[in-house]
């Protein structure tokens, strides 16, 4: 019987706080900059909450609290 495993590609591209919230950023935001206004660059940087429910966190996050 084995146990379940984290999904290391999620593990990659988000953070779990210590209070278990998600934290990643908006996907598709790293390439076609050079034409957007400095603000708008900055803006595709900053980092968002990411929802998922409990069960989808079990499945994905299965060490992770």
């Amino acid at each position: 019987m084995s146990s379940a495993k984290s999904n290391k590609s999620y593990l990659k591209r988000i953070k779990v706080t210590r209070r278990g919230k998600l934290i990643t950023r908006s996907p598709g935001q790293n390439h076609f900059n050079a034409k957007e206004g400095r603000s708008h660059q900055l803006a595709k940087k900053r980092t968002a909450k990411f929802v998922m429910t409990n069960k989808s966190k079990s499945l994905f996050l299965a060490h992770h609290k």
